[in-house]
């Protein structure tokens, strides 16, 4: 049985920003480990993170990116619960983190709720095309589509891209982290995203 001294519980707390009885919490939950304690304090933020989806975020604000070179730029509303959260560096970061995948990376929409029914269809239909002449069974031919769609919505839907600046999560999961931080929800409301020439 390792000892959970201040000094662990402190490393904890600089390293993830939570609670300092989380962080006691956790470690003796991990035996000491500090990485495992890191995983047990982020189920625990997802989970309550998870809850405060259905909350509404009505608040929050614009934030613009202009691309180093003033050829590119990205508008977004990112909306949280309070005025307070919204003035906070945490939620500034998030939202220059959120621009700056836009302009990386140029989806069409927020969510794959957002696309429209017929989007999904044509490209459906392209899948189809391109396993039948292949020669695919009708089966794996089905299987095909599913999983070259999966691949399609992880590219156009931005909640779903694998965040730039950490390709082990995907961009839901980074604003979920700042759920779990700030204790309050947080929605991509619209982006737009300019080039110039377009």
């Amino acid at each position: 049985m390792v000892e959970i001294t201040a000094e662990l519980v402190k490393k904890l707390r600089e390293r993830t920003g939570a609670g300092m009885m989380d962080c006691k919490k956790a470690l003796e939950k991990s035996d000491g480990d500090m990485d495992k304690a890191i995983d047990v304090l982020r189920e625990k933020g997802m989970a309550s993170a998870a809850k405060r989806s259905s909350r509404v975020a009505n608040e929050g604000i614009i934030y613009s990116y202009i691309h180093p070179g003033d050829r590119l730029g990205v508008m977004l509303e990112l909306n949280c619960e309070t005025d307070f959260v919204a003035r906070t560096d945490d939620f500034k970061t998030l939202a220059k983190d959120v621009s700056m995948q836009i302009a990386a990376t140029n989806p069409l929409v927020i969510s794959r709720e957002d696309l429209k029914e017929e989007l999904i269809q044509k490209e459906k239909d392209i899948y189809k095309a391109q396993a039948k002449s292949q020669n695919k069974p009708e089966k794996v031919t089905d299987k095909i589509v599913e999983g070259k769609l999966e691949k399609y919505f992880q590219e156009v839907c931005l909640l779903e891209q694998l965040f730039i600046k950490d390709e082990h999560k995907t961009v839901q999961e980074r604003i979920t982290e700042t759920i779990a931080k700030l204790g309050e929800n947080i929605s991509v409301k619209r982006f737009a995203r300019f080039r110039v020439g377009e």
